[in-house]
């Protein structure tokens, strides 16, 4: 892709207050993605590492629902049917679908419903985007799908709960990609976050952490 790829990239890298890890700075969501497979050893390396992350109990709550269009291309059409019309305009093109599911109860107590269940499928999928950037690959999550029809098309039972979609792939150069030019400059935009006052807090809720100047 050139110079014009490494231009969004600078353009996208976080800008932060405070050092971060390299991975971290570089992560982010892309809507242009080619249709290029994702090597199956890639694929695993990514569930591995949402395999080890940490989660309450160990209880591990975390289920993934793989659809890669170039192997199973019936389930990836499917979980592109799950989702919301303004994730479906581009998601179909990832050449890998990723359905995160969430077990709801604990296996050593099953009567206890897991609160953390959701907080431990998002570590998990963390862990899976950060080795993602490792391997040149990217991860868009999204909360724009119909969790009755995956459950319904993917015969999830009661218990577990869908929680988001991964797209997973190789980044395409969004000024060439076949996309509306809402999403085009999506891509191209700077990323943005709160600043750190607005969400560490000191002594009571609200009151700014101190941080270094």
């Amino acid at each position: 892709m050139g110079d014009r790829s490494d231009r969004v990239e600078e353009r996208k890298r976080a800008r932060t207050r405070c050092p971060v890890h390299e991975l971290i700075a570089r992560r982010w969501s892309p809507v242009a993605f080619r249709e290029e497979p994702v090597e199956p050893e890639k694929l695993c390396s990514l569930l591995e590492a949402a395999r080890w992350a940490p989660s309450s109990y160990n209880e591990q709550p975390w289920r993934f629902l793989v659809a890669a269009r170039h192997d199973d291309p019936e389930s990836h059409r499917r979980l592109v049917e799950c989702l919301m019309d303004v994730n479906r305009r581009w998601a179909a093109r990832a050449p890998v679908l990723i359905l995160t599911i969430a077990k709801m109860r604990f296996s050593h107590a099953p009567e206890r419903v897991n609160r953390h269940a959701f907080h431990d499928v998002g570590l998990a999928t963390a862990q899976l985007t950060l080795q993602a950037t490792a391997l040149g690959l990217y991860v868009h999550q999204m909360a724009g799908f119909s969790p009755q029809q995956a459950r319904e098309r993917f015969a999830i039972p009661e218990g577990y709960e869908p929680v988001a979609v991964l797209a997973v792939g190789y980044r395409d150069d969004p000024a060439r990609a076949d996309l509306p030019p809402d999403l085009k400059e999506r891509d191209m935009a700077p990323r943005e976050r709160k600043a750190l006052e607005e969400i560490a807090f000191q002594g009571r809720f609200g009151e700014p952490l101190r941080l270094p100047p």
